[in-house]
């Protein structure tokens, strides 16, 4: 009875500025204690109605989250990278083909959806506000 309930943490996202052999951005969301993360090439989309071509790509460890720098030449995705965006995000429908998610940044916030895009392959999915 004195005890002080624990707050759990709300997951994070994080967009990085990405200029490697083409400018992208880098869109990350916590899930499960790692990042899943896509490569979106023409930025994050601002407006409800638009949607961007959003590439998934391997998982990061949650650390990256805070990285700003240089990667250096050879290494994959070598080039600079800064941050664009961060903050909390809260999944509302998490399914294999379809993520709808609230972002809490500050400069993206509201509601956003990934839909699997799978005319285009695998790993390619249509990024919106909604």
């Amino acid at each position: 009875m004195g005890e002080k309930s624990a707050q759990k943490r709300k997951p994070i996202f994080v967009v990085q500025k990405h200029q490697a052999r083409t400018l992208h951005y880098d869109f990350r969301l916590e899930k499960d204690g790692e990042l899943k993360s896509w490569a979106v090439p023409k930025g994050m989309p601002t407006e409800k109605g638009v949607k961007r071509l959003a590439v998934e790509v391997e998982d990061h460890d949650l650390e990256f989250a805070n990285f700003e720098g240089s990667i250096p030449e050879g290494e994959y995705g070598a080039g600079t990278v800064e941050i664009w965006d961060q903050g909390t995000c809260e999944a509302e429908e998490w399914l294999p083909d379809r993520i709808v998610f609230r972002l809490d940044g500050v400069r993206l916030k509201g509601r956003y959806c990934l839909v699997r895009f799978k005319r285009a392959g695998e790993r390619e999915w249509l990024l919106s506000r909604v």
